[in-house]
C-alpha cells in the first residue's frame, strides 16, 4: 500500500489461545468447498457450494460432478484435468466456466487438489468462488493501496488501542514525523503538540462510529516549532463487512497557506468564500427557480439587504430580445435579509413586469454592464422601480444604495441580478459591484444549464407522454389500469412504457418495458419498441416469439439494453401466457390470498442476442388481479430491493378489490419517493367474467 506497518505482538488478531474473530474477507469470496470420489461422484458439498453453484446438497451427493456442473462441450476437458490430479497429486488453479442449476454459465476461480484418507482411499477436494468476486477484490485492494501511498493527504491507521499500525508518506511530510517514530505508539504519545485532548477525541470516534469531518488544527509541531501550522483533520472509525470494528483511521490535509492568507487578508477571504460558496450552492439541481432561489440567498445579507433575480421572458423562451423599447422581465427569485417595504415593491416571483426603456435594470441588460447608483435619489428610484409609486414604497423602506449586474452565459444575456441596500448602512462600491458580477457570472451558467435543461426535459416529456397508448375502450374480460411517472425533476425522463394490445379472439396482450438510459433516445428507443410490440401482437405471435423479434431488432442498436414483460390473456381460457426479458417478476393476486411474485423464467434483457426466451402459462380467471411494473418503483439506493417488493406485495394486499386507479395511485404513494432518480411504468390488470 506504499505505507509503513507494524504487526506487534498483543495489538493484533490473536494468533493463540483464544479464537480470533472471523476476517470479513473469505465472507467477500464466498468459497465453496467440494469433495469428490475417485469416481468424480460428488461426496461432500458445502452450504456455500448451494449457493455458487445452485444445487442443494440433496441434489448433488452422489452425482458425477462433470455432468452436473460443466457444460457438454467442456466435459471431456473436465474429466482429463481430474484425472491428472488424481494420478499426478499435482494442484489446479484456474478460472472455468461451469453451468449454474437455472442453466446460466459462470466463471468461478478454482483450486483443485488430491486428498488420501488414513484408508489409502484418494479424493479431490475443489476450492471455488466466483471469479467477478475474486477479481473485483483484488482489483479494490490494488486501487486502495495505490492510492494511499501517492495520496497528497496525509493518512494514519491505528488500531483498537490507538496505537498506530500503518501511515502513508504524505503524513510523513506534513507533520515531520517518520514511521518509524509512530509504528507501535500510542497516539497520545505522538501528538503532545497538540492543544486539546485528541485521545479523547478519537476515543469518542471508535466508540461510537461518528465519524469528525474536516475539523481545522492550528498547531506547532515539533519538526517547526517557531511557526504555526493548520491542518484540517478528519477521524473515521474503520469497519469490515461483518461490522467488526478494526480501528480507526485519520486524515490530514495540510492548509497552512490558506490559514495564513485569511490571517493576512480577512476582507478578501470572506469574498472568496462568497463565490466559493457560489460554486457549491448555486446549480445544485437543474430547477430554474431553485437555482435563481439559491443565488438571492447567497447574496443576501452579506452583499444586499434584499436580492431580486429577474430573467428576460425572450430568454426563458428561447427568443432574441429586442434592443429598444420597454424590457419583459419574469422575477424568478426575491430574498430579504428582514421584513422591508422594499420586498413588497419587488415583483412577486414568476409573475412578469415591464420596464421601460429608461429605468436602470433595462439598461443593464441592454448594454451588459453593472448599473452602480452608491447614493440613490428620488430621481434614481424613479428609475429603478416600474412607476412612481413604487418609487415612493422604495424610499420609504429606506434603500440608499443600488446595484444591478447582468446574467451572463454563452454570450447571451438572460437577466439581470437586482440588489439594494437599506439596512446596511455602507454604500455599494466598485468591489461590490466586482463581485456581484462574478456571483453573477458563475449563477447565469447554471441557469442557462437549467433553462436549456427544462426545454429539454420538456421535449422528452412530451415525446415520451405522445409515445405512451391511449388507454383501449374496450378489452374483452379485462379492466386495466395504467400510469407513468418520469424521474424527478433533476433527472432526464426514461424509457419505461406500458401497452395493453386488443388481439383477435378477445384475448389481450400486455407489455411493460425499460429501455437502459434516459433522455430523449430512450424515449425515441422507447416509442420504437412500443410499436414493433405492437406489430408482432397484430401478428398473433407467442410471447417468448415476439420477444425473441424484439431482441433481434434491438441487437446492434444504440440503445441496446431493454428489459420486458409481454403477456397475453385469453378470457375463454382464463389463462395469462408470460414471458420475461431480463424484467423483474410480476405480482399476482388471486381471491382470498396474499399478493405473491411469479416465480418464472427471468430471460435475458433484449439486445444481448442468442438468448432464448421461455413462456410459462398461469391461471388467471375473473376476480384475479395481475400488476406488471418496471425498476423504479421498487429499485432505490437506499432500501435492497427485496425490502421494497414486500411492501409492494403489502400494499398490494392491502387494495385487493378496490378500484384498480385507487390502487395504482396508492402503490405508487407507498413506493414513489418524491423526485425519484427513475421513471416509473406501472399496469394492472384485473380479469372480469
Amino acid at each position: 500500500m506504499g505505507t509503513t506497518d507494524s504487526s506487534r505482538a498483543g495489538h493484533g488478531r490473536s494468533v493463540a489461545g483464544s479464537a480470533a474473530p472471523p476476517s470479513g474477507l473469505l465472507d467477500l469470496l464466498s468459497v465453496a468447498a467440494v469433495v469428490l470420489n475417485a469416481k468424480g461422484q460428488v461426496v461432500f458439498w458445502s452450504p456455500k457450494a448451494e449457493d455458487l453453484f445452485g444445487y442443494t446438497a440433496a441434489e448433488a451427493l452422489g452425482q458425477h460432478a462433470a455432468r452436473l456442473t460443466v457444460h457438454e462441450e467442456h466435459r471431456d476437458a473436465v474429466i482429463k484435468l481430474f484425472a491428472e490430479v488424481m494420478e499426478s497429486g499435482t494442484d489446479w488453479a484456474g478460472a472455468f466456466p461451469i453451468r449454474h442449476k437455472d442453466g446460466s454459465t459462470r466463471l468461478v476461480e478454482f483450486r483443485n487438489m488430491r486428498l488420501l484418507d488414513d484408508l489409502g482411499d484418494v479424493y479431490a477436494l475443489g476450492l471455488a468462488a466466483d471469479q467477478a468476486a475474486v477479481e473485483r477484490i483484488e482489483r479494490d485492494a490494488a486501487l486502495a493501496m495505490r492510492l494511499v501511498s501517492q495520496s497528497p493527504i496525509g493518512l494514519a491507521i491505528l488500531d483498537s488501542d490507538l496505537r498506530y499500525v500503518a501511515m502513508n508518506p504524505a503524513l510523513e511530510r506534513i507533520t515531520g514525523q517518520s514511521a518509524a517514530e509512530r509504528l507501535g505508539r500510542p497516539v497520545g504519545e505522538i501528538l503532545t503538540y497538540l492543544d486539546t485532548d485528541p485521545e479523547a477525541r478519537l476515543r469518542r470516534v471508535l466508540e461510537t462510529g461518528e465519524s469528525v469531518v474536516d475539523r481545522d488544527i492550528v498547531c506547532r509541531p515539533p519538526s517547526d516549532p517557531d511557526h504555526e501550522h493548520a491542518w484540517s483533520v478528519s477521524y473515521y472509525r474503520l469497519e469490515d463487512s461483518g461490522g467488526r470494528v478494526l480501528g480507526l483511521a485519520y486524515s490530514v490535509i495540510d492548509v497552512t497557506e490558506r490559514h495564513r492568507a485569511a490571517a493576512e487578508a480577512a476582507q478578501a477571504r470572506q469574498r472568496l468564500t462568497l463565490i466559493a460558496r457560489a460554486s457549491a450552492c448555486v446549480g445544485t439541481t437543474l430547477d430554474l427557480e431553485a437555482t435563481a432561489r439559491e443565488l438571492a440567498d447567497l447574496v443576501v445579507p452579506v452583499l444586499a439587504d434584499v436580492a431580486a433575480v429577474d430573467v428576460l421572458d425572450s430568454a426563458l423562451d428561447l427568443r432574441t430580445a429586442p434592443h429598444e423599447g420597454p424590457a419583459l422581465f419574469r422575477t424568478l427569485a426575491v430574498s430579504a435579509a428582514d421584513s422591508t417595504e422594499a420586498v413588497s415593491v419587488a415583483d412577486p416571483p414568476g409573475g412578469l413586469a415591464t420596464y421601460d426603456s429608461d429605468r436602470l435594470i433595462t439598461q443593464c441588460v441592454r448594454t451588459r454592464q453593472p448599473v452602480l447608483v452608491p447614493h440613490t435619489t428620488r430621481r434614481d428610484l424613479e428609475r429603478i422601480a416600474r412607476h412612481g409609486e413604487a418609487a415612493s414604497l422604495l424610499a420609504a423602506a429606506g434603500v440608499h444604495s443600488y446595484l444591478a449586474v447582468p446574467l451572463l452565459a454563452r454570450g447571451e444575456v438572460l437577466g439581470a441580478l437586482d440588489l439594494t441596500r437599506t439596512q446596511n448602512p455602507a454604500p455599494f462600491d466598485g468591489d461590490d459591484a466586482f463581485l456581484a458580477w462574478e456571483l453573477a457570472a458563475r449563477a447565469a451558467v447554471c441557469i442557462d444549464n437549467a433553462r436549456g435543461y427544462q426545454t429539454q426535459r420538456q421535449v422528452a416529456l412530451t415525446l415520451q407522454r405522445s409515445l405512451l397508448p391511449e388507454r383501449p375502450s374496450h378489452l374483452p374480460g379485462l379492466e386495466v389500469a395504467c400510469r407513468y411517472q418520469p424521474a424527478g425533476a433533476a433527472s432526464e425522463i426514461g424509457g419505461d412504457w406500458y401497452d395493453a394490445i386488443p388481439l383477435q379472439g378477445d384475448r389481450t396482450a400486455l407489455v411493460v418495458g425499460d429501455v437502459m438510459g434516459s433522455g430523449i433516445k430512450a424515449a425515441a428507443t422507447m416509442g420504437q419498441l412500443r410499436s414493433a410490440a405492437r406489430a408482432f401482437a397484430e401478428l398473433a405471435l407467442a410471447p417468448a416469439d415476439a420477444l425473441h423479434h424484439l431482441d433481434h431488432l434491438t441487437e446492434g442498436a444504440e440503445q441496446t439494453i431493454t428489459t420486458c414483460i409481454y403477456c397475453v390473456y385469453d378470457p375463454h381460457r382464463g389463462t395469462c401466457e408470460i414471458c420475461l426479458a431480463g424484467h423483474l417478476p410480476p405480482a399476482l393476486m388471486r381471491l382470498g390470498h396474499a399478493a405473491q411474485l411469479l416465480d418464472l423464467p427471468t430471460g435475458a434483457p433484449l439486445g444481448v442476442g442468442g438468448v432464448p426466451f421461455e413462456a410459462a402459462t398461469v391461471a388467471f380467471r375473473p376476480g384475479d388481479e395481475l400488476v406488471l411494473y418496471t425498476d423504479g418503483l421498487v429499485e432505490t439506493r437506499s432500501e435492497p430491493i427485496d425490502a421494497r417488493l414486500d411492501t409492494l406485495l403489502d400494499a398490494l394486499t392491502t387494495t385487493r378489490g378496490h378500484d384498480l386507479e385507487d390502487t395504482c395511485d396508492r402503490v405508487l404513494d407507498l413506493l414513489r419517493s418524491p423526485g425519484g432518480e427513475d421513471d416509473v411504468a406501472l399496469l394492472i390488470a384485473r380479469a372480469r367474467s
